[in-house]
């Protein structure tokens, strides 16, 4: 039999990951957050695509049709920027001026959440529970890419053929899904820590939601890369303020990918196979706030210096402290965040191969590292 190739391989294991996925079984989604608020400027903006009402709301505010907007803005079937965008946030394009957001808001408020809007609120969340066959002395690792907001095809699938590729050189035993049913108490008793590649959008239920903070506060760990922490919109403070620590703020767009210099902070066990200094071209994404003041530890900084740091509309994204990638402790669990990882070819590149590799073995294994939380 011939040698199976690199491409095969990666196929395979693709494929290997979305069976190991499937669910079990399913339950209606009655707990999704929102799912009781009222309308209002801050709703995402799908739910306001998704009621006629709170639609021609808007529509005759601003007298042009939300649904001829940019395809991927004003999408209502996930993943679309739609479920990462409050109506405030859109209105680039949907061409509402300030002033007229209180009138707006105070329209939308009046409104009735029908049952209609409920179910339709709940519909991009699920129940679906996967089962998972996992080796017995193995580090045991969830790789997560349950996707609402924006998906970027490339970079999900290099950072999901990067990490399968890296378990199997450890021997950790990976598994991937994109059901967030998985986030339940039972299932993530069975692992050590869970990779958010790319999650972008709000996906988690209200109990799904306390089920992955209690797995991080009893000594879970999480690994989040790039997209995982670049919504313009979060409907989920607990993540963007105390998982992350550090909301998005922007990336330059002219041009979007440019190189730069990368600082390692060498007191970081997180730094061991890294060299002081390196640099690589990506999209660098800039925060409102910093990490530090969440108590974050930083393992590596953005020289502001070596790219432009301009954003859509000439907005300034320096943050003169830039960190890009960082840990904490949540409770007993320990956390990390990677901001880079935009292009595919990040994935490849030695230095960050070697950042990633030691950042998910100290989240999955290093239970001392946040024993004291």
């Amino acid at each position: 039999m011939r040698k199976l190739r690199g491409p095969l391989i990666a196929a395979l294991s693709l494929a290997i990951g979305a069976l190991a996925g499937m669910p079990a079984s399913a339950k209606p989604v009655t707990d999704c957050p929102l799912r009781d608020a009222p309308f209002s400027v801050d709703s995402p903006l799908i739910d306001i695509l998704l009621s006629p009402a709170a639609k021609g709301i808007v529509e005759t505010a601003t007298g042009r049709a939300l649904d001829k907007g940019p395809p991927r803005f004003v999408g209502t079937t996930p993943p679309t920027f739609a479920a990462i965008l409050s109506l405030r946030k859109a209105s680039m394009f949907t061409g509402i001026k300030a002033e007229a957001l209180p009138d707006i808001d105070a329209r939308l408020r009046k409104l009735p959440v029908t049952a209609e809007d409920r179910a339709a609120r709940c519909a991009r969340y699920d129940n679906d529970v996967p089962t998972f066959k996992l080796q017995a002395g193995k580090p045991h690792i969830l790789l997560f890419e349950k996707i609402n907001g924006f998906r970027d095809g490339p970079s999900v699938d290099a950072a999901h053929a990067v990490f399968v590729a890296m378990a199997k050189r450890k021997g950790w035993d990976l598994v991937a899904t994109d059901k967030a049913g998985a986030i339940n108490p039972a299932t993530l008793k069975q692992f050590d820590a869970v990779i958010w590649n790319n999650v972008s959008g709000d996906v988690l239920t209200l109990s799904q939601r306390t089920a992955f903070q209690q797995f991080l506060q009893r000594g879970g760990g999480f690994v989040g890369v790039h997209g995982a922490a670049g919504d313009p919109s979060y409907f989920w403070d607990w993540y963007a303020d105390t998982l992350i620590g550090a909301r998005f703020e922007g990336h330059p767009m002219s041009p979007q990918f440019q190189e730069a210099r990368i600082a390692v902070d060498r007191s970081s066990p997180l730094a061991v196979g890294l060299p002081a200094e390196w640099r690589m071209t990506d999209e660098w994404y800039s925060f409102s706030t910093n990490p530090r003041k969440a108590g974050a530890k930083v393992v590596l900084s953005l020289d502001e210096s070596t790219y432009s740091p301009v954003g859509p509309m000439n907005t300034d994204l320096r943050m003169g402290d830039h960190p890009l990638a960082w840990t904490n402790c949540i409770g007993k669990g320990r956390m990390f965040y990677s901001a880079i990882g935009h292009r595919p070819e990040t994935y490849s590149q030695a230095e960050y191969v070697t950042l990633l590799e030691t950042a998910l073995a100290w989240a999955a294994t290093d239970r001392k590292a946040c024993s004291a939380g």
